[in-house]
């Protein structure tokens, strides 16, 4: 019988406040981490196959050529914002672990990671945000296992600086001697081609986007009019990352009661619902932080690259 998906926290009363406060900010703000309800996965799934859209066939590209070369003593896999793991079946036929763990707040996602994935191992899915669930498998995992945890895509680039460093050395202590990390990074290129990832002809990444706050519509009461918004994306070569925002096409006040809310938008004014910071291949060693750097994989079509890292309690943090 498959295994239930555990739900490790309350999300929806961590939405409400996340959207009260950022809903409340000078530059109003909603975390990026939840565009993933049941239909925002759905929408996901669609941009990743859109030909503007090149990281995750070069994310696929590089996890199948490098399964085989993973080392054979990780017995246990566990995937942070793991969808619905169709990248993931190429590490866990390479390594057949004993126990495979996505997590994800998406609990359409993890059935379906469940359905696909079970002939090769005996997978655990764990609805929860990232640090959470991980906390849950360290919790469970076999005394003596070597975990690889895996964070593909880019989803690295959505946390700014500060909060990238604090969110690995928090996934650091949350390891064993022994544990790997293997994560995936968007590499710089050139502005509109990045841009064109963001802002597809087809509207699907506009759809993705406003689907944030039709979400909140739909679970926290709001009254959010959708076509009273536009998608933008912009690239912010200093910083170099991608934002997405959504503009406010007119005067508006939104009222949000599951989150005690009122949000008042002047024409032009946006809502930030997501940074994606690109990196330089050079600039990797240095965010791996205390983590030991292995090795490195990068696809020739787009420039992307996949990373191995160890934990070593040996080496700590300076």
């Amino acid at each position: 019988m498959p295994a239930a998906i555990r739900l490790v926290e309350t999300p929806a009363a961590a939405f409400a406040e996340d959207v009260r406060a950022g809903l409340s900010k000078p530059q109003k703000e909603l975390p990026c981490e939840y565009f993933y309800d049941d239909l925002g996965s759905a929408l996901f799934e669609a941009i990743t196959l859109l030909p503007e859209y090149g990281l995750t066939r070069a994310d696929q590209r590089l996890v199948k050529r490098l399964a085989p070369k993973l080392p054979a003593s990780y017995s246990v896999v566990a995937e942070l914002g793991s969808g619905s793991g169709t990248k993931t079946r190429w590490i866990l036929e390479a390594l057949r672990p004993s126990a495979y763990f996505p997590i994800d707040i998406s609990t359409a996602a993890l059935a379906r990671c469940q359905a696909e994935l079970a002939p090769f191992a005996a997978v655990r899915p764990i609805c929860s945000r990232y640090l959470d669930g991980l906390r849950e498998v360290v919790q469970c995992r076999p005394r003596g296992t070597r975990l690889l945890l895996l964070f593909l895509g880019s989803t690295i680039g959505n946390f700014d600086v500060a909060r990238r460093d604090e969110f690995l050395a928090e996934v650091r202590s949350l390891l064993s001697d022994g544990d790997g990390l293997l994560i995936g990074f968007d590499l710089v290129k050139p502005a509109d081609m990045m841009i064109a990832a963001y802002d597809d002809p087809g509207g699907i990444t506009a759809a993705f986007n406003l689907n944030l706050l039709a979400r909140i519509n739909r679970e926290l009461g709001a009254n959010f009019q959708l076509r009273n918004f536009a998608h933008e994306a912009r690239y912010l070569a200093h910083h170099q990352r991608i934002e997405m925002h959504l503009r406010s096409r007119v005067d508006q006040c939104v009222e949000v009661p599951g989150a005690g809310v009122t949000c008042m938008l002047r024409r032009g004014e946006t809502i930030w619902t997501e940074s994606s910071h690109k990196v330089h291949l050079d600039q990797i060693p240095d965010i791996a932080g205390a983590f030991v750097f292995q090795r490195v994989w990068v696809d020739p079509e787009w420039p992307f690259a996949e990373c191995l890292w160890t934990v070593d309690s040996a080496v700590l943090p300076a």
